[in-house]
């Protein structure tokens, strides 16, 4: 986070990271999926400030000089609405990587949530935020969604039954009939 809020990106304010400690600002706004609920937020809206968010962050050199930093958890609960503008929170899969990568993780945790294997109050609503999105993101979201499926196959965080919808939450992402 520090590395990239000195670049520029909209982060909280790190005051002091001691190891695991980390003392950062509060920050104040709702969700973008908040917003998005209590009608604050159109889904053009959304998508786009998405879309700018992932162009902005993979533009940023990767520290190790290789790819671009990544968030690998970009999704509408882990973007506030603050008076400063979007600020993209929740950093802890966060490092280098390929940003088509990081566009397919996005993209595919939409497509959960939009076929309901990620319980969520956006619900299907999301179908329409991904639909958007994949116009307006940067990259190629589909060149690296097979390896991305494999990824989300593989944190402990999925249930069984969501392991099981990855082949349709993919297809929904590929703008296919569910397998």
């Amino acid at each position: 986070m520090t590395y990239a809020a000195s670049l520029g990106y909209p982060v909280p304010r790190i005051y002091r990271a001691d190891g695991p400690d980390l003392v950062m600002e509060r920050l104040v706004g709702q969700t973008m999926a908040a917003a998005y609920l209590d009608g604050k937020l159109a889904p053009d809206e959304a998508a786009s400030i998405m879309a700018d968010l992932l162009r902005r962050l993979h533009a940023l050199p990767g520290r190790g000089g290789t790819g671009s930093i990544v968030h690998l958890d970009l999704h509408p609960d882990n973007i506030l609405l603050t008076d400063r503008g979007p600020m993209v929170i929740d950093w802890r899969n966060a490092g280098d990587g390929d940003p088509d990568f990081d566009t397919a993780l996005t993209a595919l945790i939409l497509a959960q949530v939009a076929i309901g294997s990620i319980a969520h109050e956006v619900g299907a609503d999301a179908g329409i935020l991904l639909d958007r999105l994949l116009e307006l993101m940067p990259g190629d979201p589909i060149a690296r969604l097979d390896e991305v499926v494999a990824f989300r196959a593989g944190q402990w965080t999925m249930s069984p039954e969501e392991l099981a919808d990855l082949p349709a939450a993919a297809a929904r992402v590929r703008g296919l009939p569910p397998p």
